[in-house]
């Protein structure tokens, strides 16, 4: 019998990537889930858990978790955290994306998170430039994406190929090390998938 991701969501609320991985027919494996080296990584870089998060900065359950994921991380101080943007509420959302790759190109990227992380509300692209502009101007941001278009541009369809390829339905997608979980963790939740995932 073949367990596919979905009827183990349907038991646990949670499944294994090694159970949701014969997904190679959409190129998705752990070493690339977990280590793409394009994607930003916050935290420890040698961190020996690996948490990742599929977002979009207009996700208002994104939002809500990502003060708690930033504590956590702060605390622990063991975990990679690895950020997959995944814009998928539209024009803004993927302007947002583009301003914070182009910030990361320039040593900005976890500030510009943070800004846009703290917008309310429905982003227009007028809004998105405002949220950065007290740490990079979004034009400079964006001259940056485009000097790194295909890297920041391949990285972005890895992320949705990813995110599809694991059945997540909506942001956030969270993986921590091979166990997902669809939809947001608060802080508790996020520290026991942690203590797990260093159980083994």
């Amino acid at each position: 019998m073949t367990l596919t991701r979905r009827a183990l969501l349907a038991g646990s609320g949670a499944a294994g990537l090694g159970a949701a991985l014969p997904l190679h027919a959409q190129g998705l494996t752990v070493e690339g889930v977990l280590r793409d080296p394009d994607a930003p990584v916050l935290g420890n870089p040698q961190g020996d858990v690996t948490l990742v998060e599929w977002f979009d900065y207009q996700c208002v359950f994104c939002k809500a978790m990502f003060p708690d994921l930033l504590a956590l991380v702060a605390e622990d101080g063991g975990i990679r955290l690895v950020l997959k943007d995944w814009p998928i509420f539209g024009a803004a959302s993927l302007r947002a994306s583009k301003i914070a790759l182009g910030a990361h190109g320039l040593g900005m990227y976890q500030p510009v998170m943070a800004a846009l992380m703290q917008t309310v509300g429905r982003l227009t692209d007028a809004r998105v430039d405002r949220a950065v502009s007290g740490v990079v101007p979004a034009d400079k941001a964006l001259a940056r994406y485009a000097q790194n278009r295909t890297t920041w541009d391949a990285l972005l369809e890895r992320n949705s190929q990813q995110a599809a390829g694991l059945g997540f339905a909506g942001t956030p997608g969270i993986a921590v090390e091979t166990t997902i979980y669809d939809g947001a963790l608060d802080k508790a939740a996020l520290r026991d998938a942690v203590a797990m995932a260093r159980r083994g």
